[in-house]
């Protein structure tokens, strides 16, 4: 299918510096959990973005010292000529198919606790590392600061024999030495370096100077720079201080990378901001500087990447999380394909890899981290083993995604869905607050499966035993979802709770369904991720006393890893949720809980007409259990096969059920080893 004409303006070339661009389409700088640990992992993931059609594809966070240690954090290292090798990996994969390759060096300054290298911390003024650790990073002097260039100079020069065609200066997300000079907060200084913005802004301009002079002849210099922070007048501001910097150094850098500051805003999770919602702090940038300019926006879809380009909000596209949800955005837009784009729904599983030190993850992409470990491409898939066909019951993220790899690699298949639309747990959820962008996972497989001539769609279609057997199908797959327990038995509640004749127990399902209740509400909470906060939000949006119970000291624990946590609670406390933490359910009273603290054991009790508890969730194995226990039919009846899969063997997110769904396809009539992925290390 020809391109689109509207979308042309995205694959002209862009002049950064002495390189061109080949279209507009920018990965920046995300990271990955894989890095210096597994480097030929990391490697060959952005070379797929590459091959996917991103004009330039950069690393995440580059240490350039062992005085920028980030560990546990799994980061690329330049510290010296013995990691060259590792970035060579990458380079050359971005090469090969015919993208750029950028380089984010960085030193993180007070944000790091070094506890590999056990170095002191690095900070403009003697200051409290920014994350929670127990030790300070020292004040730098002259000394230091000349190090730090040089340590950034040799970086840059290392960079550019490793075969990047961009070096980044990297000021932003509040975790970085550079940033941490900018900031009055922390720049407590009197001498060139600090007070004045001029002098604040010296150290940036000379590490700019050095990097441009050191590889500016071949390599692009690009500045990554938050603009604002989102504290009002205690933080940099947009058009204040941030608008003032970018004039200052205006022409300087070849590329200017802008975005705002945390991390959390940068990477804004969709239940809390929409595509595109950075442009009202950075839209001032292109008017303040005649070089080209790279931003952010969670841009999926084309009309708005178009959008910022016509109206000179942005020159390049920048994109970390679509970009991982969809390695073949730009392609799909070049071929006309646009409708088969997997957008990125913005729940961040992708971040979590990095808080949890291991390969990322998406909800959209099975195949991300997963290019080198078990050779799975994100567009292709070997053709089918056999001419078997296969009946897939139940379909959720699970269903829908194995159904839709079975049809490409060939598979004559049959989907049958229980109730009257697909999606499963994807349908419900989406429809509970903030969550709406999260039905693009069925929307996409109901899509590209209505598009397969080998596929056929039964909804309203639930299926018992017997009635698989009778069909005949060589293979089974069981993908019938989970339900969650209604009597509060979970990590924290060992048997089962019993309602009164005044408080109920109703499960999450209920509500996820739409339905009512009534009175006063109390949500237990001991999953930790979002479902027990959304509940809490539907009913208070409807009126409803509610109070969250957790046995964590905080709500939603689990999303620190998706930085959603501190807008969580923030959002549940504004809507007059009332929260306890640290206590557990004991028993349900009339019209009441009693509560008991996890660390005293001293109870309380608190109002309650119905309660709601959000532990865990019981795989629905009952078509499985009897199809099993009439085993000895399968072969009278053509099953080669019965597997289930996901949430009804073993409950968990929905990208680990989109996974499973993914695997069970690529697996299908083919040998799996004991230890089916490559290792490293």
């Amino acid at each position: 299918m020809p391109r689109d004409k509207r979308y042309d303006i995205l694959f002209e070339p862009v002049k950064i510096g002495p390189i061109t661009t080949k279209n507009r389409f920018y990965q920046v700088p995300h990271c990955n959990g894989m890095g210096h640990r597994y480097p030929k992992a990391m490697a060959a993931m952005r070379g797929m973005k590459a091959a996917g059609g991103w004009g330039v594809v950069c690393t995440e966070e580059c240490e350039i010292h062992p005085s920028s240690d980030i560990s546990p954090a799994i980061e690329m290292r330049l510290w010296d000529d013995s990691d060259i090798p590792t970035h060579r990996l990458m380079t050359d994969a971005v090469h090969d198919n015919g993208g750029l390759a950028g380089i984010q060096l960085v030193h993180n300054g007070a944000n790091v606790p070094n506890y590999y290298s056990r170095m002191p911390p690095l900070a403009p003024s003697d200051m409290a590392t920014t994350y929670v650790h127990p030790l300070q990073a020292r004040a730098m002097d002259k000394q230091d600061i000349r190090d730090f260039r040089r340590w950034h100079r040799d970086a840059a020069l290392r960079a550019k024999n490793a075969g990047y065609d961009i070096v980044y200066v990297y000021a932003g997300h509040n975790m970085t030495l550079l940033m941490h000079y900018l900031l009055s907060r922390y720049n407590k200084r009197t001498d060139e370096y600090g007070g004045s913005l001029e002098n604040r802004v010296r150290l940036v301009r000379e590490i700019l100077e050095d990097t441009k002079e050191a590889v500016g002849d071949t390599c692009a210099v690009a500045f990554r720079f938050a603009v604002d922070e989102l504290m009002g007048q205690d933080g940099m501001r947009w058009n204040v201080e941030g608008k003032e910097i970018v004039e200052m150094l205006s022409d300087l850098p070849d590329l200017w990378d802008v975005n705002i500051s945390g991390w959390e805003n940068d990477s804004l999770p969709s239940r809390f901001g929409a595509e595109g919602s950075q442009e009202e702090y950075i839209r001032f940038v292109k008017q303040a500087t005649n070089k080209p300019v790279v931003g952010v926006g969670r841009f999926t879809s084309p009309d708005t990447m178009v959008s910022q380009v016509k109206r000179g909000v942005l020159d390049l596209i920048g994109a970390a999380r679509p970009s991982i949800a969809d390695p073949f955005l730009p392609n799909k837009i070049a071929e006309g394909r646009q409708d088969e784009i997997r957008e990125c729904i913005g729940c961040n599983i992708c971040v979590s890899g990095d808080f949890t030190s291991t390969p990322l993850r998406c909800t959209q992409n099975p195949t991300m981290a997963e290019e080198y470990r078990k050779g799975w491409h994100p567009e292709l898939i070997a053709k089918r083993g056999s001419d078997s066909s296969v009946l897939v019951v139940g379909g959720g993220p699970a269903g829908l995604e194995a159904t839709l790899a079975l049809s490409k690699r060939g598979y004559e298949v049959t989907l049958a869905e229980a109730y009257t639309e697909l999606g499963g747990r994807v349908l419900l959820e989406s429809r509970m607050p903030g969550l709406a962008e999260w039905k693009r996972v069925a929307d996409h497989r109901t899509y590209m499966i209505g598009q397969a001539a080998n596929v056929e769609t039964f909804v309203d279609s639930r299926l018992d035993a017997e009635q698989v057997l009778e069909f005949g199908f060589d293979h089974v797959l069981l993908a019938t979802g989970a339900s969650w327990r209604a009597d509060g038995v979970g990590r924290s509640i060992v048997h089962p709770l019993v309602e009164t004749a005044t408080t109920k127990l109703v499960s999450a399902d209920h509500i996820l369904r739409g339905g009512a209740v009534t009175g006063r509400v109390v949500v237990f909470d001991d999953e930790h991720y979002y479902m027990g906060s959304v509940i809490a939000e539907r009913l208070r949006d409807q009126g409803h006393e509610v109070t969250l119970v957790t046995p964590s000291t905080m709500a939603a624990e689990w999303s620190e890893n998706t930085m959603e946590q501190h807008r969580i609670q923030q959002r549940l406390l504004q809507k007059g949720v009332d929260m306890i933490c640290t206590h557990s359910i004991v028993k349900l009273d009339e019209g009441s809980v009693s509560l008991a603290c996890e660390y005293t054991g001293f109870q309380r009790r608190i109002a309650a007409d119905t309660v709601i508890p959000v532990t865990m969730r019981i795989p629905d194995t009952s078509v499985h259990q009897a199809l099993m226990a009439h085993s000895d039919a399968f072969a009278d009846n053509g099953i080669l096969s019965v597997s289930r899969i996901a949430d009804c063997h073993a409950p968990g997110t929905i990208a680990m059920a989109v996974y499973a769904g993914h695997q069970y396809a690529r697996e299908l009539d083919t040998e799996v080893p004991d230890i089916p992925f490559i290792r490293e290390g």
